[in-house]
């Protein structure tokens, strides 16, 4: 939504792109034109090679779910003085060392990668694995809301379920009823927030980022 909404303001193309400090920032990025820009996605590789890998270390076939992993001359070979963070960061396949970023992603045909989500922030749903990125888009959709952001509430007996906040654009109304039937219409039952918090501004961190893992706690949502 942010993006298109740029491209029609400026009339001059968006480029999402991925990096991060272990691969001395960039990773992927989506081409400029004529090449194709997919929405939603961080384009294809650039710089380090980029797959998707299981809990185990092996990788999935095209368009399966995993994590993201990368190898290459700008990924760093490993964290000073921490072994216990090489071990769970690192691993080797096909006779070389690759990083596990935290990322769960998907990776089309065509070599274009799509960020589902931190998998520490995966909610879990009495086993049931929501991607609260997903769920993000959905809300995002809705024609009142400007800003939303999903995590997980705790349950006492399932777990976790998904809940939202949500900051309305000025001068529109909405109820916490029409904002889950609206997701309801588009996504599956078990990731349909079973809570959403109107509020004037979504809780950020110290670098202005929203945080999902803690929110639940800050807006009082307990168990």
């Amino acid at each position: 939504q942010v993006m298109q909404a740029l491209e029609d303001t400026f009339g001059a193309p968006v480029i999402e792109s991925y990096g991060m400090t272990e691969a001395t920032h960039q990773m992927t990025s989506n081409p400029l034109p004529p090449a194709p820009r997919k929405a939603g996605s961080v384009g294809i590789a650039a710089g380090p090679m980029v797959r998707i890998a299981d809990e185990e270390g092996h990788f999935v076939a095209v368009g399966g779910t995993g994590e993201v992993v990368i190898r290459g001359r700008s990924v760093t070979p490993g964290y000073e003085a921490n072994e216990a963070a090489n071990a769970a960061n690192f691993f080797n396949a096909d006779g070389h060392l690759w990083f596990r970023t935290g990322d769960q992603g998907i990776m089309d045909d065509a070599g274009y990668l799509r960020i589902t989500g931190r998998l520490k922030e995966i909610i879990n749903r009495g086993g049931e694995k929501v991607s609260p990125l997903e769920v993000d888009e959905v809300l995002m959709d809705h024609p009142a809301v400007a800003q939303g952001v999903t995590f997980a509430r705790p349950h006492a007996k399932r777990g976790e379920y998904v809940a939202a906040a949500v900051v309305l654009w000025e001068g529109e109304t909405a109820h916490e009823r029409s904002i889950r039937d609206f997701a309801a219409g588009r996504l599956a039952d078990f990731k349909v927030p079973r809570k959403v918090v109107i509020l004037d501004e979504i809780p950020k961190g110290a670098t202005g980022k929203l945080q999902r893992i803690g929110l639940a706690e800050k807006l009082g949502l307990g168990a």
